[in-house]
């Protein structure tokens, strides 16, 4: 868990000290760290709080988390963060200035319950690693909810150390402020984490580096794509209407789903249409939020078996002599009243192997707003925007849905159809996703140091339709050899773990592999490609799959790193 980027490694560091100061490794990481409140810039090595800390790198306990609180009493920051000593003054600053700060260049500051706090100095010793910088320039409540140990008192302690001031009161009433009017000031509170492709309607996806953390993607930060306002729905109220079929409407509260049919869970990734669309964007511009490589998210669903409410409704095998789609309506709405619409098919939709929910649940949890609360479809291995969430309405039907995202969107085209020859309902809507996988670290731009003889690639990989990935080649040349990563399709990480029935694969698979690096090579192009069960197999580049919309990005994942020989270190 200890990432030390800037501390690469404590015998690495000691070498780069060890003509100024002569110190041992252990000294010579500790001697970087120095509180940047206190006015003699007092050296932490000395502090025997400090020495418990250190104990606890040392012996990979999580650092600062392991030393002995009756050895030291220091401010107790949850209670006193918004009180200023009337002894010593602290500055007040602006959410602005605060802002600025949010680099290892220009330092890295932080704000929590209205303090503000220097921690560049302890940045390289944070037992998460450098994921603390996710919070820079910004409040650190959003992050540590998600971590309970933030909560210890030792941790607060060792936050009050870095208090330089306080956040101005206008900004501190500007965090609880009424929004204003507008359709989407109803919107749910997103974690600042996310990458924000666009604010109205919120589109946005996590750093790529976090998708690898888990196998589930926790909910906060799974990736948001919304076409309209977040609707508010009244649990208590909500009614879902089933049309359509021979039975007439049938109508159901979310007690009756709860209740009356039997609760059905299954793990299933959501990928967008345009995850990777910033790829094609370097061949050539195409018309779409420009996703990364994080559009995709992995999660545990539970719910009502669509299958089971269409029995009720009055579904039956004659129905499909007629019947070739089921289309799903939301209840979020523009100012038109237009509601977003999509469809699939309909034997997809009844199939007991389709595995299709009107999921009430995420992760064990209430679905969150951005996700559909309180009920979304769930169609494992098809497109996200097919995934309609906030469902208000289903339809029976020989037709297609009609609406906009179903007719005129989420399509394919020949590299050379532009905007002046597009003819959408000439190219069916998609629904299967192809193969797809992705590095999500080492980042593209990344420096790797020669002294540490490998390489740790990681990344994700999956196929739409339940195909299962059987494979993950990994090349560190641009693709002239290639070595084969460990797959992981569990929390657990068994690589032996057993398939899924056939065509129910819906989640995906983490792999990674730990490479040497190659000898001599100053800069390695790593690259990425899965394969499913079917031998279905990702295209090598980006140009041929090229399309005005810029979906279906699935070429070989491609990262440039730098490989910093040892006397770099040393110069």
């Amino acid at each position: 868990m200890l990432l030390f980027r800037r501390c690469h490694s404590l015998t690495r560091f000691a070498a780069l000290n060890s003509q100024r100061h002569q110190a041992s490794p252990v000294a010579s990481c500790a001697v970087r760290l120095w509180s940047s409140t206190s006015d003699d810039k007092r050296w932490y090595q000395h502090s025997p709080r400090w020495k418990h800390a250190l104990a606890g790198v040392l012996a990979g306990t999580g650092a600062v988390l392991a030393y002995s609180l009756h050895q030291h009493k220091a401010e107790r920051v949850d209670s006193t963060v918004q009180t200023v000593k009337t002894s010593s003054p602290l500055p007040i600053f602006s959410q602005e200035e605060v802002t600025k700060h949010r680099s290892l260049e220009n330092g890295v500051w932080v704000t929590y319950k209205g303090g503000v706090y220097d921690i560049t100095e302890f940045v390289a010793m944070h037992p998460g690693g450098d994921k603390i910088l996710l919070a820079a320039g910004g409040a650190l409540e959003p992050f540590w909810s998600l971590y309970a140990v933030h909560s210890q008192e030792h941790v607060l302690e060792i936050l009050s150390d870095y208090k330089i001031g306080n956040l101005n009161l206008e900004d501190v009433k500007k965090q609880q402020a009424v929004k204003s009017s507008d359709p989407y000031s109803s919107d749910p509170e997103r974690h600042p984490v996310l990458h924000i492709n666009s604010l109205k309607p919120f589109n946005a996806e996590p750093p790529p580096e976090i998708l690898s953390d888990s196998y589930i993607t926790p909910s906060p930060f799974f990736f948001k794509r919304n076409h309209l306002p977040v609707p508010q729905v009244n649990p208590a109220s909500y009614q879902l209407h089933v049309e359509g079929l021979p039975g007439g409407v049938l109508t159901l509260s979310l007690q009756d789903l709860k209740s009356r049919f039997p609760k059905h869970t299954v793990t299933a990734t959501l990928q967008c249409a345009g995850n990777r669309r910033s790829e094609m964007n370097k061949v050539k511009q195409v018309k779409g939020l420009n996703w990364g490589i994080a559009a995709i998210s992995n999660a545990t669903w539970s719910g009502a078996r669509l299958r089971d409410v269409l029995q009720a409704a009055g579904y039956k095998p004659d129905v499909a002599q007629w019947a070739r789609h089921v289309q799903f309506e939301g209840l979020d709405k523009d100012v038109t009243g237009t509601t977003y619409g999509a469809s699939v098919p309909l034997n997809k939709a009844v199939s007991e192997e389709g595995d299709v929910l009107l999921a009430y649940e995420m992760n064990g949890e209430d679905l969150p707003a951005d996700h559909g609360f309180p009920v979304r479809v769930v169609v494992p291995g098809t497109v996200g925007a097919r995934n309609v969430k906030w469902l208000g309405k289903i339809v029976v039907s020989a037709e297609e849905s009609s609406s906009h995202w179903q007719q005129n969107d989420y399509k394919g085209f020949s590299p050379g159809t532009d905007w002046d020859t597009v003819d959408f309902k000439s190219a069916p809507a998609i629904q299967e996703l192809p193969i797809q996988s992705a590095i999500t670290t080492p980042a593209d731009g990344a420096v790797v140091d020669r002294s540490s003889e490998t390489v740790t690639v990681k990344g994700y990989a999956w196929s739409g339709g339940g195909r299962e990935v059987v494979r993950v080649d990994v090349s560190l040349d641009g693709g002239k050899t290639w070595q084969v990563a460990q797959l992981s399709s569990s929390e657990k990480e068994h690589p032996a773990a057993p398939s899924p029935p056939p065509g129910r694969a819906w989640a995906w698979k983490l792999w990674q592999i730990e490479a040497p690096l190659p000898p001599e090579a100053r800069e390695l192009q790593i690259v990425c490609k899965a394969v499913d069960n079917s031998y279905n197999m990702q295209p090598d580049s980006v140009a041929p799959i090229w399309n005005l919309r810029g979906v279906l990005s699935n070429a070989w994942h491609r990262v440039q790193v730098k490989v910093r020989e040892d006397e770099e270190d040393e110069a």
